[in-house]
């Protein structure tokens, strides 16, 4: 059984970007599967949620390739990825041990 994340989302964003602005440069950008997402977002959403990251992300990918739609500096993979995960939490928030759960 995987340990839940019981770190913010903010805190999560800031762990898919530890190794520099880009996770992987752009490449297999937007993501085909879910097997290709960030191992932070696969360790700690269930499959469904990790769908909804998947296709949110996507959508964002391409609704913000203008950097004039983007809010600020915020680079066009960044604004994918917290877009992914509003939609993420519109059907999940976490239990009180940290797990990510579907909402009631």
């Amino acid at each position: 059984m995987q340990e839940a994340f019981t770190g913010s989302i903010k805190g999560i964003i800031a762990n898919v970007f530890k190794n520099g602005p880009s996770i992987n440069n752009g490449e297999n950008m937007p993501y085909d599967k879910n097997s290709e997402l960030p191992e932070t977002i696969r360790e700690n959403l269930p499959e469904h949620g990790q769908d909804i990251y998947r296709k949110a992300f996507d959508n964002a990918w391409e609704q913000y390739k203008d950097p004039s739609e983007r809010r600020g500096d915020a680079s066009r993979e960044e604004t994918a990825h917290k877009v992914a995960w509003s939609a993420v939490k519109n059907e999940y928030e976490k239990d009180p041990e940290g797990k990510w759960v579907r909402k009631d």
